[in-house]
């Protein structure tokens, strides 16, 4: 049966007291703790960098998911490595060599991946699947949260799960953006196995009551597959 995770994005968080958010939202049944860097430049936004990373490293001990929305990409790495990230991701058009950048993620320490935009092509995946331990589906257009989930991110869930499937390789299939209890279970119908929210469970004052919903709709899915 598949593992599913849930992965709280800490950009809708309290910045004013993010080692009490990243405890709570654990504590209410996370997975995995997602972190968004973004690098105005890549993306139109600016948000945190490693120091911030190695704050909250001492407070929780599920895994930290960097996802980099920065270009260039491979002068960061090791800073993130060294800060705690234990899955360092980042997107193939901010590289300018994506087996060097996934090897150096590799070589730090890190399991390592890469993000697709939803006009992305998937074909950066065909001669680099020995150094992927996860792709990221984005179902929005990375910079902003609380965006809305783009329905043709399903087609690409789907696409992805079949290479990984295909490749025999035990890779996660993360999905990104707009994800709520109520389009969950198509994201992990389509195939994908761990999922970040931010606003949908940040901006609720109880952050079980939502992953509990989610869990809900995850266990309908796994029924029906089985």
């Amino acid at each position: 049966m598949t593992t599913y995770r849930i992965a709280p994005s800490i950009l809708s968080a309290d910045f004013a007291r993010l080692g009490e958010e990243v405890r709570n939202v654990v504590a209410a049944g996370a997975d995995i703790i997602h972190f968004d860097v973004m690098d105005n430049h890549y993306v139109p936004n600016l948000t945190i960098g490693p120091l911030v990373c190695q704050a909250i490293r001492p407070h929780v001990q599920v895994p930290i998911d960097v996802h980099l929305m920065v270009k260039p990409v491979d002068r960061i790495i090791p800073d993130f490595a060294k800060a705690g990230a234990d899955i360092i991701t980042f997107h193939p058009e901010a590289s300018e060599h994506i087996d060097r950048t996934l090897q150096l993620i590799r070589d730090n320490g890190c399991k390592a991946g890469l993000v697709f935009n939803p006009a992305t092509p998937m074909h950066y995946l065909e001669h680099v699947m020995d150094k992927i331990d996860m792709i990221l589906i984005m179902s929005v257009n990375p910079g902003f949260g609380g965006q809305s989930f783009i329905p043709e991110a399903l087609k690409k869930i789907a696409i992805a799960r079949r290479m990984i499937d295909e490749s025999g390789r035990d890779i996660l299939l993360e999905v990104d953006g707009g994800i709520k209890a109520d389009n969950i279970a198509a994201a992990a119908a389509a195939g994908a196995d761990t999922f970040v929210a931010g606003s949908a469970i940040f901006g609720k004052p109880d952050y079980k009551a939502v992953i509990d919903a989610m869990r809900a709709e995850l266990v309908g899915v796994a029924k029906k597959a089985a």
